[in-house]
C-alpha cells in the first residue's frame, strides 16, 4: 500500500564554515543543555540552592553526560568497533540519551553529596529542565536525519531523500519510515507541560524526577519498538534500560509515596507530604514528632501566678 503523503525534506549532516565541520546535532545537544539548566536555576533557588553552588554542579553533569552517553552506546554496540581506539571517537557519532542522563546524575550526585546539597530538591528542580533540554536536542536530530525507524504507512512518516543527499541513519531512497525523533519531541514536549503543572503544588522531594523518570522511560519503551536498532532478546539497550526506571521509578511512586531516604545529604531527613510541610516546626525542634520516634507524654505542670509585689 502506498503513502499519499509524507514528511520530506532534505538533512543538513553537516555545517562547513571554511575549515570548521560543524553538526547540527551537536548544537542541539549543547543549546538544550544549557537551555535546560536555565530554566533550572530558578527552581533551584526557590528550593534553597544558590545558583554559586549548582554551576560546579552543572560543570561535573556535562563531563558525566559525555562519557555515560559515549559508554551507553559503546556497550550497546560493541560488537561494531575494529579497534579499541574507535570507542574515543565520538565525532564520528553514536551516543545515548539514557545513558548520557545516567552518567550526568552519577557524576553530579558525587558533587551533591560532597557539597551537602539534597539529591532529590536539586533533581526536582532539574526535571523540567531535562525534558525541555530533549526537546531542543532532537530539534538537532531532526535536522540531520537521526533515529529514522522502519518503514510506515502513516501519513507523518518520513520520505528517504535519493542517494545524493546524506541523512545521519541509514534511510532507503523513497521508502517513508518513522521519524522517531519528532515522536519523542512530540511526546516529551507534553511531558515538560505536565511537569510545568505539577510543580505549582508543593510535592515531596523526589517527585517531579521520579515522574519524569517513569514517564520518560515509558515512551522510550514505546518509541524504541518503532526504532531499528540493535536488540537482545527483542529490546533495545534503552528500552531495557527503560523498564527498569519505569519499575523503579514507578513502583516507588504507586507504593511508597515519600523521599527516599537515601540522598538527603542537607540534613532534611523528614517526610514532607504532598500538602507541604507539616505545621509542628523543624525537625528535631522540642515537641515536634519524628518518625521512629515516640511523641513523649505531656507532664502537669504548675499554673503561672503572677508575682505580688
Amino acid at each position: 500500500m502506498g503513502v499519499l503523503a509524507a514528511i520530506a525534506y532534505d538533512p543538513l549532516v553537516r555545517i562547513e564554515i571554511g575549515p570548521l565541520s560543524i553538526s547540527p546535532h551537536g548544537i542541539g545537544i549543547a543549546l538544550g543543555f544549557l537551555i535546560g539548566a536555565r530554566l533550572m536555576l530558578p527552581a533551584a533557588k526557590e528550593k534553597g540552592i544558590d545558583e554559586d553552588e549548582v554551576y560546579p554542579l552543572l560543570t561535573l553533569a556535562a563531563i558525566g553526560a559525555i562519557v555515560g552517553a559515549r559508554l551507553a552506546y559503546v556497550l550497546n554496540h560493541i560488537g561494531e568497533y575494529d579497534s579499541p581506539l574507535d570507542v574515543f571517537k565520538v565525532w564520528q557519532g553514536g551516543i545515548s540519551l539514557l545513558g548520557g542522563f545516567l552518567g550526568a546524575i552519577f557524576l553530579a550526585g558525587l558533587g551533591m553529596k560532597k557539597r551537602g546539597i539534597s539529591f532529590w530538591k536539586l533533581m526536582d528542580a532539574s526535571a523540567p529542565g531535562m525534558a525541555l533540554g530533549v526537546v531542543v536536542g532532537r530539534v538537532g536530530d531532526i535536522i540531520v536525519g537521526d533515529h529514522l525507524g522502519k518503514p510506515t504507512d502513516l501519513f507523518f512518516g518520513y520520505r528517504c531523500p535519493g542517494l545524493d543527499v546524506d541523512t545521519a541513519s541509514p534511510c532507503d531512497p523513497g521508502v517513508v519510515v518513522h521519524q522517531t525523533a519528532l515522536y519523542d519531541l512530540l511526546l516529551t514536549a507534553i511531558l515538560l507541560a505536565v511537569l510545568l503543572w505539577l510543580r505549582r503544588k508543593p510535592r515531596y522531594d523526589g517527585f517531579l524526577i521520579l515522574t519524569f523518570a517513569t514517564i520518560y522511560g515509558a515512551q522510550r519503551i514505546f518509541e524504541d519498538f518503532l526504532r531499528d536498532d540493535v536488540r537482545r532478546l527483542g529490546l533495545t539497550g534503552s528500552q531495557i534500560t527503560a523498564i527498569v526506571l519505569v519499575l523503579v521509578c514507578g513502583g516507588w511512586l504507586l507504593f511508597k509515596k515519600r523521599t527516599p531516604g537515601w540522598g538527603q545529604w542537607d540534613g532534611s531527613d523528614q517526610f514532607t507530604p504532598p500538602g507541604g510541610a507539616p505545621p509542628y516546626g523543624p525537625p528535631g525542634a522540642q515537641g515536634v514528632p519524628q518518625a521512629g520516634r515516640q511523641v513523649p507524654t505531656p507532664t502537669m505542670a504548675r499554673p503561672y501566678q503572677p508575682r505580688r509585689e
